[in-house]
């Protein structure tokens, strides 16, 4: 049995991390102390571990500050709904294998009621939707099979339909649109309630009603409702600030939402192959279907070769589903995990079982991200110390204010025993309590585990500019902790636009290569046959005539190779039959077809794939004439051929065929799609050498991340000549590099090796060539292991186990497959390596903009604390009031927020290493920076509270007078050394604090109206705030107190910080702190 404390550390190795505890562990903190807030990475966390930060948190508005957490009891819900609906489709695929039983009985079973017209159409959308929801193969025999059903849909099989606007209206109007009803987000309405549902704003506002009743009862409307009036504006202000901000930042999530959910896909519409997005499929829409697709609608496969559908989304069992004419229905929402093929659409939107699931649940369940739940444990010790100083405080006051030592601005004593009336007593107590309570507004910073969702909110809009998609929040953050990134090479170091430069026929080297004239009929016609039939992509003409191919890279790129010799692909395609495709995928490197000509007998299968594999299966080749030769004397000729132009950073495809009888190829359609076509004794008809250059700027990226101290490694399935010219290209590898073993490794060698081996070179590993997915998941395991942060791209349906166990997922917007997007936390829209460092950059500003917004907050909690507490133990007074408390907890919470947690990215940021994921939140730096402000401030103003009538030279003021005018150069002074050290708090460890600040308009803006709001409230709301209007001598003394923060700052940016963090010295009662709350929450 597991311990929880063994689980930790199980966690800890696991994540490669031998320290625990929140802001650093390992310093010897109680080992026995398990910290519910040390949670390394939130993507794949245990409910129970959610549950008990959750727990042990200190909370005082649940509502806001689990806003943006996982809402547990809601995923279960859906989770409940998914296997209900899961179970309804389970239901259907029974009740199909039953009926298909029933009809090898008899030969039809039950008819079924004949089609009613639907407008233009031959057929309803009820009977449309019922025919896909039962799977009813009688129904679809009944309307003529997948050819009668698409005349009655007005349909081409072929080429799909017309596409036009109008035809495209009138399908929607017929048949619906391929959308589902999405939950509206909460209403501006709602963040006001949510924001009011703080506990000490409910009772400042109950304190607020009470004394303004005393107020108006023993001084009059007129004067009366100043105090309990300005207390009740302040909370309303907060509250109204609050929602406004949360409301902001609730749309942005929203965007994004849409944005994830927004695929593009191919559809075949008047014989030409176009993108568009999911949203505007329609019923009759012709879409090809290739590996790692997701079903857009429910469909009837058309043709299909080795299709296989997971419909594990739909029917929660993992089982693969083969497709043919006899199970022809595809449902939407699931995925294609093998094979190709063509799908005519039946059903969209709230019609399909897809779409009724997605319209029952709320996708957005929230997500809590590992630098979030840190907070919460950081804002629970914080709070715990804010609510005992609090109390302490109202014990003291209230001891004060009933031993009669209290006195009046104007000198006289607030209580003598039976003398002062009821209602004063009252209201006395009611002030004491307010200021106790608004000193727990204070001191609890609600906002801090919000900024994260700020800045992340913040930086995931930007991101979109700079091409990346934040799918999982997290990931955002823990960017900034990478210390590898495994990058595939094609499409995200090189352009992805792949040209033939070099071609082989036979052992003839081609000079140029698209020269046709050049080879025989006989090599002309078996290649033309190869380019065209085993092939995923296609070539036709675009609407303004001129061909255009499509397909994968590598495709277009054979593609438009064959068009130039030459090639007549819709001929050539209709001169044969294809039999049976073996696709191609990452790990056989080759794919194959099996074709029969339609006047011959004599079948041939065609193989496309890595050179050096398909070479290794040939035994012969054609000459130029045409003839066939041994290929034995060739072959070392023909490998260093390859080896050649891989040296050129070239990428090797051979083309071979061979022969096969007719009588040696299955009949029966259920032995033909298990066949296994034969690829040995092959005949080489071809190699060429695809140029794929470098994308500009890649160098340069890579450069950056080496500086930065994240190690780019290349995994990719290519030879190791082309793999190592590519890497010596982008800078991956120096010019002077050790090529050799393990530096750079092909895939095989690594997955022979024991885990002992892997774990001893994975680390020294820069390029893995002629790698599998396995292999790239196994390398991203051992570096993980190794406490390694990792961060993986890929795009392939293959690629989803290395993407989902590495810490940052990256797949490709542009060729990365649904599934693999799926398994991704962040798309890269337009797969290019230089999108991969900014989200990096992106990472490591939101951890630093965070520890922006904690220097601030911090500084102010002290000062304010501190300040408070020791005027109340001297004096029996506080010279912050509950009205300046919430006007500063508004400056410090929200706007303060708003202004730090979006500070844009710098280059600076990169000159750093990566972030640890346990490193101290508060550095020793941003210890050196707050105590010095902290204790400055402290000095300053307590010097004010005690001397400031004799300093400011109020002397000869009425007592009650000078009072207030210290009170108010206090509070104004205080307010102003926020401003100044905002700013401070922009660069906590460059000299220069000003620099880039005007390209953060929000920041200037923000800073800039709290600074007239608070000349505002000084010079005008004083009746509100308890203060008076100061003349221009003492706002200068103000300014002047409050701008030596800027020196100050610069001063102390000079003092050395110990390396040892000093966070170990809050490590015990921290500890303390959570343990106690923990042992509370349990009992």
């Amino acid at each position: 049995m597991t311990t929880g404390n063994e689980a930790a550390a199980h966690l800890d190795l696991e994540t490669g991390d031998s320290s625990a505890g929140v802001d650093g562990g390992g310093w010897g903190s109680d080992p026995d102390f398990s910290d519910p807030f040390d949670i390394a990475n939130t993507k794949n966390a245990s409910h129970e571990s959610l549950k008990r930060w959750r727990q042990a948190a200190l909370v005082l508005n649940a509502s806001r500050r689990f806003r943006y957490t996982l809402d547990l009891k809601k995923d279960e819900e859906q989770e409940k709904r998914r296997r209900m609906i899961r179970a309804h489709a389970q239901v259907i695929r029974a009740a199909l294998l039953f009926k298909l039983a029933g009809q090898r009985a008899i030969v039809l079973g039950t008819t079924v009621a004949p089609p009613s017209p639907n407008g233009d159409y031959e057929i309803g959308l009820e009977q449309l939707a019922s025919m896909n929801r039962d799977h009813n193969i009688t129904a679809l025999q009944q309307y003529g099979g997948v050819k009668g059903l698409a005349e009655m849909i007005k349909t081409d099989v072929e080429t799909g339909i017309y596409g036009d606007e109008n035809e495209l209206s009138r399908r929607k109007s017929a048949f619906g649109s391929n959308t589902y009803p999405v939950k509206k987000g909460r209403s501006f309405l709602r963040f006001l309630w949510e924001a009011w549902q703080d506990l000490t704003l409910i009772i400042l506002i109950i304190a607020a009603v009470a004394s303004l009743a005393l107020g108006i009862k023993t001084e009059g409307l007129e004067e009366g409702w100043y105090d309990g009036g300005s207390i009740t504006f302040a909370v309303l202000l907060v509250i109204f600030v609050t929602a406004t901000s949360d409301y902001r930042q609730s749309l942005q999530f929203q965007n994004l939402n849409e944005e994830k959910r927004n695929i593009k896909l191919e559809v075949i519409r008047g014989g030409r192959r176009d993108k568009v997005s999911i949203y505007e499929i329609v019923v009759g829409d012709v879409i090809p279907l290739k590996i790692g697709d997701q079903v857009p609608a429910d469909g009837i496969l058309i043709s299909g070769h080795s299709l296989a559908i997971d419909e594990s989304s739909m029917t929660g069992e993992s089982k693969i589903v083969h497709k043919d004419h006899k199970s022809p229905f595809l449902m939407s929402g699931c995925k294609v995990a093998d094979g190709a093929g063509t799908m005519m659409v039946t059903g969209v939107g709230i019609n399909t079982e897809w779409g009724l699931l997605m319209a029952s649940i709320s996708e957005d369940t929230g997500e809590e991200t590992p630098l979030q739940v840190r907070l919460n444990g950081v804002a629970t010790f914080i709070g715990i110390v804010g609510l005992t100083v609090a109390f302490f405080v109202l014990i003291i006051l209230l001891i004060r204010f009933f031993t009669g030592t209290s006195k009046n601005p104007d000198g006289s004593v607030q209580f003598v025993h039976g003398e002062t009336s009821v209602s004063e007593i009252v209201d006395g107590v009611i002030h004491i309590i307010t200021a106790a309570v608004t000193i727990v507004v204070v001191a609890v910073p609600e906002g801090l585990p919000l900024a994260v969702t700020l800045t992340l909110a913040y930086s995931m809009k930007k991101m979109m500019a700079d091409k990346a998609l934040v799918r999982r929040l997290s990931a955002c953050e823990t960017m900034g902790s990478a210390t590898t990134i495994c990058s595939d090479k094609t499409g995200t170091l090189t352009l992805n636009q792949m040209t033939v430069v070099e071609a082989y026929v036979g052992k003839q080297k081609m000079d140029p290569p698209e020269d046709g004239a050049q080879l025989h009929a006989t090599i002309s016609s078996l290649l033309d046959e190869g380019l065209a039939q085993n092939t995923s992509g296609s070539v036709f003409l675009s609407k303004e005539g001129a061909m255009e191919v499509s397909g994968s890279p590598t495709e277009k790129a054979v593609l438009q190779w064959g068009v130039k010799l030459g090639m007549k692909f819709d001929v050539v395609k209709s001169e044969s039959i294809v039999l049976h495709v073996s696709p191609f995928n990452s790990t056989k490197k080759r794919g194959g077809v099996a074709v029969r000509g339609k006047t011959g007998s004599q079948v041939h299968i065609h193989w496309k794939g890595a050179a050096e594999i398909i070479l290794a299966s040939c035994s012969q080749y054609v000459d130029v004439n045409g003839s066939l030769q041994s290929i034995e004397e060739e072959k070392e000729l023909l490998k260093d051929a390859i080896n050649d132009m891989a040296s050129k950073s070239l990428r090797c495809v051979a083309i071979a065929y061979r022969t096969c009888e007719i009588d040696t190829v299955p009949t029966d359609e259920e032995q033909l799609s298990q066949w296994t076509l034969p690829d040995e004794d092959l005949v080489l008809l071809a190699i060429v050498g695809i140029k794929d250059p470098c994308r500009p700027g890649v160098q340069d990226a890579v450069k950056l991340c080496q500086h930065a101290g994240v190690k780019v490694r290349m995994v990719t399935g290519d030879n190791i000549q082309t793999a190592k010219a590519i890497a010596l290209e982008c800078g991956i590898l120096a010019p002077d590099a050790d090529t050799s073993e393990p530096y750079v490794i092909e895939g095989k060698t690594f997955r022979e090796m024991t885990e002992k081996e892997r774990e001893q070179i994975a680390s020294k590993i820069s390029v893995m060539a002629r790698s599998s997915p396995t292999d790239k998941l196994l390398l991203v395991q051992t570096l993980r292991k190794q406490g390694e942060v990792v961060a993986v791209t890929g795009d392939g349906t293959n690629d989803a186990p290395a993407l989902h166990e590495a810490d940052i997922g990256l797949s490709m917007g542009i060729q990365g497959t649904e599934v693999a997007k799926e398994s991704s936390d962040i798309i890269i829209l337009d797969d290019n390596f230089a999108s991969v460092v900014k989200v990096v950059r992106w990472g490591r500003s939101v951890y630093a903009n965070i520890q922006k917004f904690i220097q601030f907050q911090l500084t102010v909690n002290v000062a304010a604390l501190t300040i408070n507490v020791v005027a109340a133990v001297s004096s029996g007074d506080v010279p912050l009031n509950t009205v300046q408390l919430l006007w500063v907890n508004l400056i410090m919470d929200t706007l303060g927020a708003l202004a730090l947690a979006t500070e844009p990215p710098t280059d600076h940021l990169m000159d750093r290493t990566p972030v640890g994921r346990r490193e101290p939140l508060v550095t020793n730096i941003m210890w050196r920076n707050l105590i010095i402000q902290a204790v400055y401030q402290i000095s300053v103003l307590l010097v004010l509270n005690f001397s400031g009538i004799k300093i400011l030279n109020l002397t000869n003021a009425g007592e009650e007078h000078a009072n207030m005018v210290k009170n108010t150069v206090i509070f104004n002074t205080f307010v102003l050394c926020q401003i100044f050290n905002e700013v401070n708090a922009r660069k906590p460890e460059e000299l220069n604090v000003f620099t880039g600040v005007t390209k953060n308009p929000l920041f200037t803006g923000i800073v800039g109206s709290t600074f007239i709001l608070q000349i505002i409230i000084i010079n005008f709301l004083g009746k509100f705030t308890s203060t008076v209007r100061l003349d221009f001598q003492l706002w200068v003394v103000c300014l002047a107190i409050s701008i030596v923060s800027w020196p100050l700052a610069i001063a102390g940016k000079f003092i050395p910080v110990p390396k040892t963090p000093l966070a170990k010295v809050f490590i015990r009662p921290y500890q303390s702190c959570i343990a106690a709350r923990n042992g509370s929450n349990s009992t």
